[in-house]
C-alpha cells in the first residue's frame, strides 16, 4: 500500500469516526456537550479488534488489515455500500489494480459508432473521466467539447474550470458534489498515482470548491438521475442520467442523457442539433 493511500486511510477513518452520533451508539456524551464521535478505543471494541491495531491503521502505519476487520469497521463506523467499496479499496481489498488510471484518448471504433447511433446526447468516459468520445448530440448540448485541449477535456476539470458548463447547470453545486464523491469512489485504489495526484492538484489549484469539495472526502456510487440543462440556444433541457460498461471495453464508460418524457427536450435538441451542429463534429479528433 503506497503512503497516500495509507494516509487517505486514515484520514477518512478519522473524519467517519468524528461524525458517528454517540447516543445512536448507546454511549452518553463526551463531557458535557459531546454528542458526536467516538473514541479510538470504542471503535476498537465495537468493531472486536486491537486499539494498538486501530490506532495504527489512523495514524496510517504501514501495517495488512485482514477484509474482515476492514469490513468490521465498515460496520461500526455505519458506512454506505460505497463508502464500505472505498474504505475496502484503501486497504488493498479490490478487484482494480492499484495501478495509473488508464488515459484513454479516443473511444474504440465500435463504441464510436455505437454513440453515433444515439439521437440524445452521449459520450465516453475513461478511468481518469477524460472524454474520449461524443455523439452529435452531446456536441450540441456542449458545443465547446470539440475545441477544448485534449489535455483538458476531462469531465471532472471541466465542471469545475468551464464558467460557460457552469451556467448551463442551475444545480451546479450539487451536480459538482456528487462528481467529486463519485470520482473519489471510482480512483480509490489509484489514489497514490501519479496522474491522479497531478488531477487534484491541478484542480484544487483551479477551484477553491473543488478542494473543500475533495477535503470532506464524500464517496458516492454513480446512480441514474435527472439532470437539467439551461441551454443558451435551446433553453430548458430535461435529461435522465444513465451510465453503461461496455463488456468488451470494461474501462470505458458510456454516459447517456435521455430525455424525459413529457418536456419538450427531445423536440429542443431535435432543433438545436439540426440548426447548430454540423456534420463534421460527430466524430472527436484523435
Amino acid at each position: 500500500m503506497s503512503d497516500e493511500r495509507r494516509r487517505e486511510l486514515g484520514q477518512f477513518l478519522r473524519d467517519r469516526r468524528g461524525n458517528l452520533v454517540r447516543a445512536e451508539l448507546g454511549l452518553p456524551p463526551i463531557g458535557r456537550n459531546r454528542t458526536l464521535g467516538l473514541r479510538r478505543e470504542e471503535i476498537a471494541s465495537f468493531a472486536a479488534v486491537s486499539v494498538t491495531w486501530y490506532t495504527w491503521l489512523e495514524q496510517g502505519r504501514d501495517i495488512n488489515a485482514s477484509r474482515q476487520v476492514f469490513e468490521s469497521i465498515a460496520r461500526v463506523l455505519s458506512l454506505t455500500p460505497a463508502e464500505t467499496s472505498y474504505l475496502l479499496a484503501m486497504g488493498g481489498y479490490t478487484p482494480v489494480p492499484a495501478t495509473e488510471a488508464a488515459t484513454i484518448e479516443q473511444a474504440p471504433d465500435h463504441l464510436q459508432r455505437l454513440l453515433d447511433t444515439f439521437d440524445f446526447p452521449a459520450f465516453a468516459v475513461a478511468p481518469d473521466w477524460g472524454i474520449a468520445g461524443w455523439n452529435r448530440a452531446y456536441a450540441g448540448l456542449y458545443a465547446r467539447i470539440a475545441t477544448v485541449d485534449p489535455a483538458e477535456r476531462n469531465l471532472l476539470w471541466l465542471i469545475f474550470t468551464d464558467p460557460h458548463l457552469r451556467e448551463m447547470l442551475p444545480d451546479w453545486e450539487e451536480t459538482s458534489r456528487h462528481f467529486v464523491a463519485e470520482f473519489r469512489a471510482e480512483a480509490g485504489a489509484r489514489l497514490g498515482s501519479v496522474a491522479h495526484k497531478a488531477l487534484i492538484k491541478r484542480l484544487g489549484e483551479a477551484n477553491p470548491q473543488f478542494a473543500k469539495l475533495w477535503a470532506d472526502r464524500g464517496v458516492e456510487r454513480f446512480a441514474s438521475r435527472q439532470r437539467i440543462f439551461l441551454h443558451p440556444v435551446a433553453g430548458e433541457l430535461v435529461f435522465e442520467q444513465h451510465r453503461l460498461v461496455p463488456s468488451d471495453a470494461p474501462d470505458l464508460h458510456l454516459v447517456m442523457y435521455a430525455p424525459v418524457a413529457g418536456t419538450p427536450t427531445r423536440y429542443r435538441l431535435r432543433m438545436l442539433i439540426a440548426d447548430t451542429v454540423p456534420p463534421d463534429t460527430t466524430t472527436p479528433a484523435g
